[in-house]
């Protein structure tokens, strides 16, 4: 019963872990103006600037949602094709 009223408080494990994950597509989504506007050059650059990043200590969590803004643009251009929300979920799980 306990465990019942805390799940409904709190949500379940899978909630929290969704809600954390929702909040990275908002911010994925918010930078799509920004990543519209680099060239095909500057957003291939954006490996070689997270590789960097990473050495220096960056966190690679700290980096997925510009990693998957850039991988939504990359897809945008060559293929055509925007993911949707959701795939950027199903990528993140």
């Amino acid at each position: 019963m306990l465990i019942k009223l805390l799940t409904k408080v709190f949500g379940s494990r899978n909630d929290r872990t969704l809600r954390r994950m929702r909040k990275a597509v908002s911010l994925i989504n918010a930078m799509e103006p920004e990543m519209e506007k680099l060239s095909d050059d500057e957003l291939k650059a954006k490996t070689n600037e997270f590789r960097a990043r990473i050495e220096k200590g960056e966190s690679v969590e700290s980096l997925i949602p510009e990693a998957f803004a850039v991988v939504r643009e990359a897809s945008k251009r060559v293929f055509g094709m925007r993911h949707f929300d959701v795939q950027l979920l199903g990528g993140m799980v």
